[in-house]
């Protein structure tokens, strides 16, 4: 991407944790502050690059599940990130259609590719959010959301990756409590969050050295703490798994180990 094109809010001289995922991945949208911080990083945790693939894989897998064991057919996909392979509305609509695709994002990067979530299969709908996973209530009572969206009906609400930039401080758990208690029974919660329980200490503390240096915030959170967001759902077997076992029996073998990821991944339903 030309940074002649970018709109001012867009900072390219910092790390920002969407492109630096985007160069993970082997994308083109970041630029030389984005590769270095990710090659900090994948130094002090050299599976990196492993353990966003398998983030991407995880979203596959969760919404093949979700369209095509569940019966969604709606799903709020909240921090997006730079648009990628096998986005949600591309996975669902090529089970379902007609399924429709609520994405929401607080990052002017993500605001600048939204042409390309947007593109959706006629029969279904994709719409674009600019707003915040700390304001569930403007989430919720965003127009094109209630356009898109019939939440009377049962809706996946995607967590993927997102929750580890939110510091308890911010009230993450009051967040996804809100949002869920505004979805009908049937509905289902998905979430992928980085965590240092398969971690070597050694490894922990350089990754969090390298972490304080940016200026994202981010907290890792362990099993105990994860599963505070999937309280009083009903866990989808195999429940709170590490990311690269989560229902990957028809993925390439062998499998990523737990320790290669450094992440759970989970989704539950709405009782």
């Amino acid at each position: 991407m030309r940074e002649d094109r970018l709109s001012p809010e867009i900072d390219t001289t910092i790390a920002h944790p969407a492109r630096r995922y985007d160069y993970w991945l082997g994308g083109k949208d970041n630029f030389l502050p984005d590769r270095e911080s990710g090659d900090a990083i994948a130094a002090a945790f050299p599976t990196i690059r492993i353990a966003a693939l398998e983030n991407r894989r995880f979203l596959g897998r969760a919404v093949q599940f979700l369209a095509e064991e569940a019966g969604i057919r709606q799903f709020l996909d909240i921090g997006t990130g730079i648009p990628t392979a096998n986005n949600t509305h591309e996975v669902a609509q090529a089970i379902a259609p007609e399924s429709r695709v609520v994405y929401v994002d607080n990052d002017p990067i993500v605001l600048a590719h939204a042409r390309a979530l947007l593109t959706s299969d006629h029969r279904g709908a994709t719409a674009y959010l600019d707003a915040d996973l700390r304001n569930p209530e403007k989430i919720l009572s965003h127009p094109d959301l209630q356009r898109t969206l019939d939440l009377s009906r049962p809706v996946a609400l995607m967590l993927i990756a997102v929750l580890h930039f939110v510091p308890d401080a911010d009230d993450p758990y009051g967040a996804v409590s809100r949002l869920l208690a505004a979805l009908p029974s049937g509905s289902y919660l998905a979430i992928s969050h980085v965590t240092r329980d398969f971690m070597s200490p050694g490894t922990a503390a350089s990754v969090d050295d390298v972490i304080a240096t940016t200026r994202v915030t981010f907290q890792m959170r362990n099993r105990a703490e994860v599963a505070r967001f999937l309280g009083g759902l009903e866990l989808i077997s195999p429940g709170i798994a590490a990311l690269p076992a989560w229902r990957a029996e028809n993925e390439p073998q062998p499998r990523p180990s737990a320790a290669d990821t450094a992440a759970y991944g989970a989704v539950a339903r709405v009782p």
